[in-house]
């Protein structure tokens, strides 16, 4: 089965910082797609929902600490992860991009492991969904790094859909779902996707976990969720 890697916005207008954090992203499993305006980053957004944006202080149409406002005060993109990259330093500046709601602060010159150490951290707060770590439940192990999903450390066939929506579960277990929850935390908001679907996906899910299927449960009149109780 082939599972897209993580995508990550890169909102960076030098080339050459540009190309570090592409090479870092690569060498850490991720793929990043990248713009050099705050214009051309809203209308990226609004075809692709990333996991996670890394975004430039200083860009040449507007500054990356309005965009970042704007963003928080948008019902779709109010919770998704945002590094600030910088050159400034001044406490006040901090304090200033993590009031505004940064997730975290990165300031330039900085080195390849330090970015992604600080990726991996805000996804595994913010998004434990795209975090790389192996997730477990009962005796069901799913590995993001091989993209697989094992039983009693037997691997099994999971279709595309069926391993992001199981990723979800497990990263948020017990804890119910409504079926546009789950269109749109597992989906994203752009996909054009019924919620009877679901209902499909998660019959699927449960053929593929076999004896382990009763993880997922049922919550009649509300939706669906992973519990081991």
């Amino acid at each position: 089965m082939t599972v897209e890697a993580p995508d990550i916005l890169i909102v960076e207008d030098e080339p050459a910082i540009v190309e570090l954090v592409r090479y870092t992203l690569k060498e850490g499993g991720w793929k990043a797609d990248a713009v050099d305006s705050v214009g051309a980053a809203w209308e990226y957004l609004q075809r692709k929902t990333p996991q996670l944006v890394l975004l430039d202080w200083m860009l040449p149409d507007q500054s990356g600490l309005r965009f970042l406002s704007r963003l928080r005060g948008d019902r779709n993109f109010s919770g998704m992860p945002v590094i600030m990259l910088t050159a400034k330093s001044m406490e006040e500046d901090k304090i200033a991009g993590l009031n505004q709601g940064a997730d975290d602060y990165i300031t330039k010159p900085f080195s390849p492991r330090e970015l992604s150490a600080r990726i991996k951290a805000v996804l595994r707060r913010k998004a434990p969904e795209h975090a790389q770590t192996a997730m477990r439940a009962g005796p069901v192990t799913l590995d993001p790094i091989s993209c697989s999903v094992s039983i009693d450390d037997r691997r099994i066939d999971i279709g595309h859909a069926e391993y992001k929506l199981l990723k979800f579960f497990m990263a948020h277990p017990e804890r119910v779902f409504s079926r546009s929850q789950l269109l749109d935390k597992v989906w994203g908001d752009h996909a054009v996707i019924e919620e009877r679907t679901v209902d499909v996906h998660v019959l699927r899910l449960r053929k593929a976990l076999k004896e382990a299927e009763s993880l997922i449960r049922t919550v009649r009149s509300v939706g669906y969720m992973l519990s081991e109780k």
